[in-house]
C-alpha cells in the first residue's frame, strides 16, 4: 500500500530478443535499431549518384525499402511459434536479396549482409546462429575478394558482420536467461508459499488434534455423569472450557506467527525492490543486543510492526517519490529501535492516505509511534519507533 491506498505495480521493461509489448518498448527498441542504419549510407549513395539507369535505380529503391522492412520485421516484429517458419524464410530471402544486389548493383551493397547477420543473431537459435553468422561473414569476404576490396575495406565489413551478429546472439541469450531466472524465482516463491501452507496445516493439526480429542472425551464423560454427579460433571465442563480457550490461543499464535513479517526479510525485500526500480539503496543496520543472528531485545510484535513500516515506506518510495537514492537505517535510540527511511524525491506532496494511517495504528498497538516529514536534504523521511524489551522490563 502507499499514501493513496494503491497497490504496488512492477513497471515493465524492454525484454531483449522479444517483440515489444507497448509503444514505450517500441520506441526504445527502435532507437538502438536505427543506430545500425548508418551502414545504409553506401547503398543510398549508390542510388543517388546517377550511377545507374532510371529503371535500375527504381528497382534498387524498391529492393532497398523491401529489405529494410523485412529487417525491421525480424528485429521488432511479433515472435509467435506459428510465424517461426515464415520468419526463417524471410531471413533466407534477405540473404539472397543482399547477395543479388551486391552482384548486380555493385560492391556498395555488401553492407546489407551486416543486417542479415544481425537478423540471424535475433531470429535463429544459438546453435544455428553460431553457424549462420560466420557463414555470412565468409560471404562478405568472398564478395569483397570478388570486388577487389583492400584489407582495410575488408575489415570494415567483415568485423561488423561478425561483431553485430555475435553481439545480438549474446544479448538474446542474456534475455532468455533473465526470463528463465524470473520464472525460476516465481516457481521458488510458489513452492515456498505451498511449504508455508503445509507448515501451517501441520501446526494446526498438532495444536487442535489433541485439544479436540480431549474436549470430545470430557464432553462424553460429563454427559455420563449427569444427573447423578453434577459436581463432577461441572468440573469436566470447566476443564472443557479451559482446553478450548487454550486451543484458541494456540491457533491465534500459529496464525499470527505465520503472517507476521520479519525485519531481516523486509530489509532484503527492500533492497530488491529499490534495485528493481533503479533506486540506489544505502542500508545501515545495527544488531540489537548481543545476538548477531537476530534482535535479542526486539519482541516479535514490535519487530512485525517495524517490518510493516519498512514495507510501506519502501513501497511509497518506489511508487511516488521519483527518487534516485534511498537511505534506510535501523538504529537504537535509547530504549527504542528506530527505523528511518529517507529519499531524495519530490517530498511529502500532500496529506497521507490510508497506508500511513493504518501504519500509525499498527505501531500504536505495539506501543510505537510514527514520524513523517521532509528530509534534511529534501525528499521525504519516515521514522518508526518501537520499544525494546529492556524498556518494557524497566
Amino acid at each position: 500500500m502507499n499514501e493513496h491506498g494503491d497497490q504496488p505495480v512492477m513497471r515493465g521493461f524492454i525484454q531483449v530478443g522479444r517483440a515489444p509489448e507497448d509503444w514505450r518498448q517500441m520506441i526504445a527498441k527502435g532507437c538502438w535499431t536505427f543506430l545500425y542504419m548508418s551502414y545504409l549510407y553506401y547503398a543510398v549513395e549508390d542510388l543517388t549518384e546517377d550511377r545507374h539507369t532510371a529503371a535500375v535505380t527504381a528497382v534498387g529503391w524498391v529492393a532497398l525499402v523491401s529489405f529494410v522492412l523485412g529487417y525491421f520485421f525480424l528485429v521488432l516484429g511479433p515472435r509467435p511459434e506459428h510465424l517461426v517458419p515464415w520468419r526463417n524464410r524471410l531471413l533466407g530471402g534477405l540473404y539472397a536479396l543482399a547477395v543479388t544486389l551486391t552482384l548486380t548493383l555493385g560492391p556498395s551493397w555488401t553492407v546489407l549482409l551486416v543486417y542479415v547477420s544481425i537478423s540471424s543473431g535475433v531470429q535463429l537459435p544459438l546453435k544455428w546462429g553460431l553457424r549462420a553468422v560466420p557463414a555470412i561473414a565468409l560471404t562478405v569476404a568472398a564478395l569483397g575478394v570478388l570486388n577487389g576490396f583492400g584489407t582495410a575495406e575488408m575489415l570494415l565489413l567483415v568485423l561488423p558482420t561478425l561483431l553485430g551478429g555475435g553481439a545480438m546472439m549474446a544479448v538474446v541469450q542474456m534475455g532468455r536467461t533473465m526470463r528463465e531466472l524470473r520464472e525460476a524465482r516465481a516457481t521458488v516463491a510458489h513452492l515456498a508459499a505451498n511449504e508455508e501452507r503445509l507448515r501451517l496445516a501441520r501446526d494446526l493439526h498438532d495444536l487442535l488434534g489433541h485439544s479436540l480429542s480431549l474436549i470430545t472425551l470430557k464432553s462424553e464423560l460429563a454427559g455420563r455423569m449427569l444427573p447423578d454427579k453434577p459436581e463432577a460433571a461441572a468440573q469436566q465442563v470447566a476443564d472443557i472450557e479451559r482446553v478450548s480457550r487454550q486451543a484458541l490461543v494456540d491457533v491465534r499464535e500459529a496464525v499470527s506467527g505465520f503472517r507476521r513479517p520479519t525485519l531481516d526479510a523486509e530489509l532484503a525485500g527492500a533492497r530488491t525492490a529499490l534495485a528493481a526500480a533503479g533506486i540506489a539503496a544505502d542500508l545501515t543496520r545495527v544488531s540489537v543486543g548481543h545476538d548477531d543472528s537476530g534482535h535479542a531485545d526486539l519482541p516479535p510484535d514490535e519487530e512485525g510492526a517495524l517490518a510493516w513500516a519498512l514495507r510501506e515506506a519502501v513501497t511509497n518510495v518506489v511508487r511516488h517519490s521519483g527518487a534516485r537514492r534511498c537511505e534506510i537505517a535501523v538504529e537504537e535510540t535509547g530504549d527504542e529501535l528506530c527505523l528511518t527511511v529517507t529519499d531524495d524525491g519530490r517530498g511529502p506532496g500532500g496529506a497521507h492516505g490510508n497506508g500511513l494511517t493504518g501504519l500509525t495504528e499498527r505501531l500504536a498497538l505495539a506501543d510505537g509511534r510514527l514520524e513523517t516529514g521532509p528530509g534534511p536534504r529534501g525528499g521525504f523521511r519516515l521514522r518508526a519507533y518501537v520499544p525494546l524489551s529492556r524498556r518494557v522490563a524497566a
